[in-house]
């Protein structure tokens, strides 16, 4: 027992020394990826139209509003009470479309995004595997990073043909 726990002692630090340890900032290399761009213009494309179909709801809104406004002292109290109800329809209409607008608008962008987080995660393992990384951490999320770590950063741009 003494000589397998005196063995693991001299055999464990060669171990760990053999491994080597990367880091790439994955935030970074995302923003520059060119495929990101693409998506960003089709999302501002997206929620344009969904801002643009917003505002015509809040000025037709507006308008009846003060429609109401200007004809309520002259109105029968069961038409007030039509109008008014109209007017909160109109409102909880607006308020419904905006909360899907705003789901809509996540779900698209992450079903853009999904294939470029995939290559980015493909080109960090192509980049790990080829040059023989045992572990290669994010280094955005890092609190500390050794000298003896190296930043992958420029290697993964290649893999992904990016500047």
């Amino acid at each position: 027992m003494k000589k397998l726990i005196i063995a693991l002692a001299l055999v464990l630090p060669m171990m760990v020394s053999a491994q080597k340890f990367g880091h790439v900032n994955t935030a970074e290399l995302f923003q520059q990826m060119p495929e990101v761009l693409k998506v960003k213009a089709q999302m501002d494309t997206v929620q344009s139209q969904y801002e643009t179909q917003l505002t015509m709801m809040q000025e037709e809104l507006q308008k009846k509003y003060q429609e109401y406004q200007r004809d309520e002292a002259t109105m029968m109290d069961g038409l007030k009470q039509i109008k008014q109800q109209e007017l909160q329809e109109m409102q909880q209409r607006i308020q419904t479309f905006y909360t899907t607008a705003e789901q809509d608008i996540q779900k698209k962008q992450q079903e853009l995004l999904a294939p470029v987080h995939e290559k980015l995660a493909k080109a960090i393992k192509a980049v790990g595997e080829r040059e023989g990384y045992t572990y290669i951490f994010d280094s955005a999320a890092m609190v500390h990073i050794g000298d003896d770590a190296t930043d992958l950063l420029p290697a993964v741009k290649q893999e992904l043909g990016t500047k």
